[in-house]
């Protein structure tokens, strides 16, 4: 008796896991450099991962050297997995808003070119139209004056990157924080969004 409660509650145990996995839902943004947008994503409530990778390119499986380039025609984005449950699409998309300057549309910072291109890559109707909304709003609450031009596309496929990109704020936080103050990114950030970086 004893092993079939252990093994019914188990099984319970399981099937409970395989209804939250069944709930979680994928979002994928570009903002530059993927190791940063990964480290703005990666540890928010609700958020399960945060993959880098490439999307937006027609080339199958491509590598970073292929990719930086600039003629696949991929950016590099991160594709994250969240719980809607406990983090709304919303919540994430002004985190990105607010973690990227949307007044260059063809790099970020100190990288350029369209592999660095900031864009929102929606999946399904429901995401393009809370997207859509997310612009506008932000068209009104932006602090500077040069106009948005960050792009709303459909997904394509989403290619993750070499292990080695994968959680790399993490695994080299010396190297990381040296290309991040060098690009000048948060200097940047701050200037461009002020308060609104930390509200959100």
């Amino acid at each position: 008796m004893g092993t079939k409660i252990l093994l019914g509650g188990l099984f319970f145990l399981l099937a409970v896991q395989g209804a939250a996995a069944q709930n979680l839902q994928k979002a994928i943004f570009a903002a530059g450099c993927f190791w940063c947008t990964e480290a703005a994503f990666q540890d928010l409530p609700g958020v399960t991962s945060a993959v880098s990778g490439y999307t937006g390119g027609k080339l199958k499986n491509p590598s970073y050297e292929q990719v930086s380039s600039g003629l696949t025609g991929h950016a590099e984005a991160v594709e994250v997995t969240f719980d809607p449950a406990k983090i709304s699409y919303e919540r994430l998309l002004d985190v990105f808003w607010v973690n990227h300057d949307p007044t260059t549309g063809d790099g970020q910072f100190c990288d350029h070119g369209s592999q660095y291109r900031p864009a929102i890559f929606y999946l399904g109707d429901e995401q393009k139209k809370l997207a859509e909304a997310s612009k506008a709003k932000w068209e009104k609450l932006k602090p500077f004056k040069e106009p948005i031009v960050t792009a709303i596309e459909p997904a394509g496929q989403f290619w993750p990157a070499e292990a080695y990109h994968q959680d790399y704020y993490k695994t080299n936080p010396v190297r990381y924080k040296f290309y991040v103050t060098g690009c000048g990114r948060y200097d940047r950030l701050n200037r461009l969004w002020g308060d609104l970086r930390k509200q959100h």
